[in-house]
């Protein structure tokens, strides 16, 4: 371990006496210790299951779907402990497919009276639908971080399913590769950046990326001939989703920067990854276990981890979580559905995984001083390791220790 003095410093409370070094202990006790991670069953609308698909920023709403009394499956949306169904469009059934940053604007599909499938948003309490192309068909699958910008597929006069982005109540075409199909899943924080499948001339479906000034990129695959992209990091350079292989097996993988990574599985063949935290250094999803079984998985610093043995504490016995399909921008939140044996069904889940690591100047209570309270909160630290340290790990490699406190000591002094 360094050796370190505190410089003197008008800022420097450690001269202050006993009461001053107190008060300084009671703040660094505050700073590194991490939230508790938690485990929340979500519930359903009264039926047999449920299933989440999208979490706000923060971690406060939850969306999904789930089955009401009468058996018909409603889009809903999960706050403070209550799942409220949203309705339909005057038909029986609906989905919610993403939510705003804020949790305030959802998107899915729902019927309506002519019991036709329409891309809805809902927001203030009301469901919108957001029309459609010429068959009168569209589901929505993704939003941007303001609510502003939907992206999802409509049939056109033909009857083929055609990517759509919808803003200020226009419908886009996006196009396609070549062939005649095409679907949008996701959109970047500000909904310039589409990403989703096409087919190409050959009518294999490809993921591709979208932006206003390059059309449409098309971002190959893993060896085969299949690729779908399902989600896309906040400022739209890291894609993940699943794509067949050489060998035939449907892969998860992330693409940055032109070169689509393998993320590998739990044991079994074959895996998706369903979406990515705003960094793109978090990616969330499902992939066989070496039984074969579903589970979810976090993967990130280039390691897989399945979430039922990570989080398994969490869980009572017989319980699994078998798909995380979205997780929250700082990676700290994340939603899907597994078995929940309590209850004896497949339920949606929220996981709050505790505080997560960023990258910073040593600045650890973030009020923009490095001073001796941040040294201080390392120093009490020093020697712990794992993946929910908090902002006491300076440089995120899961471990307190002379990196960090280095980083912090010549960072000393800055903003204060």
């Amino acid at each position: 371990m360094l050796r370190v003095r505190l410089r003197n410093s008008k800022r420097c409370v450690l001269g202050r006496g006993w009461n001053g070094i107190g008060a300084l202990l009671t703040v660094v006790t505050g700073v590194w210790s991490a939230p508790a991670q938690t485990l929340t069953w979500l519930g359903t609308l009264g039926g047999g299951e449920s299933y989440a698909t999208g979490v706000s920023a923060d971690g406060s709403v939850v969306v999904g779907w789930a089955f009401d009394l009468e058996n018909a499956l409603r889009a809903f949306r999960w706050q403070n402990g209550v799942m409220q169904g949203l309705g339909t469009l005057g038909g029986v059934d609906s989905f919610a497919n993403g939510v705003s940053a804020d949790g305030s604007v959802i998107v899915g599909v729902a019927n309506d009276v002519l019991a036709r499938n329409r891309a809805f948003r809902w927001r203030n309490g009301v469901m919108e639908d957001l029309g459609a192309f010429a068959s009168g068909y569209s589901r929505a699958y993704g939003v941007s971080a303001d609510g502003a910008v939907v992206v999802g597929t409509s049939n056109d006069a033909d009857g083929r399913r055609r990517a759509f982005r919808w803003q200020n109540s226009v419908m886009q075409d996006l196009g396609t590769l070549g062939g005649f199909e095409s679907l949008a899943y996701d959109a970047s924080a500000d909904g310039s950046v589409i990403v989703g499948w096409a087919e190409n001339a050959q009518f294999r479906a490809r993921a591709f990326r979208w932006t206003a000034s390059s059309g449409m990129q098309n971002l190959g695959t893993l060896g085969g001939p299949y690729s779908e992209a399902l989600g896309v990091s906040a400022d739209g350079s890291v894609v993940v989703g699943m794509s067949e292989d050489a060998r035939g097996r449907l892969r998860a993988f992330r693409w940055q920067n032109g070169t689509m990574q393998d993320l590998g599985a739990l044991g079994g063949d074959y895996g998706w990854a369903h979406d990515v935290s705003a960094d793109g250094n978090v990616v969330v999803g499902w992939a066989e276990n070496s039984d074969y079984r579903m589970r979810a998985f976090r993967w990130t610093n280039g390691a897989m981890q399945n979430l039922s043995v990570e989080y398994a504490a969490l869980l009572s016995a017989g319980s699994h979580l078998a798909i995380a399909r979205a997780v929250s921008a700082d990676a700290r939140y994340i939603v899907g559905y597994g078995y929940n044996a309590a209850t004896g069904r497949n339920e949606a889940f929220l996981l709050d995984t505790g505080a997560r690591c960023t990258l910073h100047n040593g600045d650890v209570d973030n009020n923009g001083c490095v001073d001796d309270a941040d040294l201080l909160a390392v120093l009490f630290a020093f020697g712990r390791s794992g993946n929910n340290l908090g902002r006491v790990d300076v440089n995120c490699d899961n471990t307190v220790d002379d990196a960090d406190l280095l980083r912090t000591l010549f960072n000393f002094g800055s903003g204060c």
